[in-house]
């Protein structure tokens, strides 16, 4: 009898569930305004879930939960709307904002709240407008084209720099992962008995059997390269 692998005991309703109900919330661009609506920063926000600070903004009685850009302190203004200054935290069409601009949570269609772009310290930069479409260099300098009216904020945002300071000891990544119940330590299938994993045996640097799982195999074999698109050095 064996025993079932991680990559099975991971699904829907496991331990392995993200613990969004201790999150503070999904941060979004706010609804869309067809007039220039100012807002105040009211809060600056810690969330387990995310790698940089929120801002909570309130839009005169309307509270806005928005990832927090470089710069910005509580009290100062945000202004979200089509005709809105080019300054840091506005929110704004992409048609409106001028090429070579960093922005950062485009939305990938009009009104989503913003996808692109939202980890801490990156931002994307807009390239070029071609009639209804803008390319936008995303930051994995891939780049992509959107609708001009999909919105985006203006900025970089904040808590660049995080992954800089070392962890010094295993505790510092334990409870890291553990804000987003992130499986660790990730104990190598090789290191394992050969009841336990596919790829456990006795003490050996070798596999003993190829890394790619079979194109039928069942859940518990599929181990290691599934259905790799190629193998190799790339040359």
């Amino acid at each position: 009898m064996g025993k079932q692998l991680i990559q099975q005991r991971r699904g829907r309703g496991s331990i392995f569930r993200a613990p969004s109900f201790n999150y503070k919330g999904d941060p979004k661009l706010g609804r869309y305004y067809s007039e220039p609506k100012q807002g105040t920063i009211t809060d600056l926000v810690h969330c387990a879930g995310h790698s940089a600070p929120l801002a909570r903004i309130d839009f005169e009685g309307e509270s806005v939960l928005m990832i927090a850009p470089e710069g910005i302190r509580i009290g100062d203004t945000i202004v979200s709307g089509p005709t809105s200054a080019v300054a840091t935290g506005n929110i704004m069409a992409l048609k409106d904002i001028p090429e070579g601009t960093a922005i950062f949570n485009v939305e990938a269609q009009p009104g989503d709240g913003g996808k692109m772009a939202r980890a801490g310290g990156t931002f994307a930069t807009l390239l070029q407008k071609a009639g209804t479409k803008v390319t936008v260099q995303l930051p994995s300098k891939k780049t992509r084209t959107f609708d001009e009216k999909c919105r985006a904020a203006i900025g970089r945002i904040a808590g660049g720099g995080r992954l800089e300071k070392p962890r010094t000891k295993a505790g510092v990544s334990y409870y890291a992962k553990k804000a987003r119940r992130k499986n660790f330590p990730n104990v190598r299938g090789l290191a394992m008995n050969a009841v336990a994993h596919p790829y456990g045996k006795k003490r050996s640097s070798k596999k003993g059997r190829v890394t790619i799982a079979p194109r039928n195999a069942p859940p518990g074999r599929k181990v290691g390269k599934i259905r790799p698109r190629r193998t190799g050095k790339k040359r």
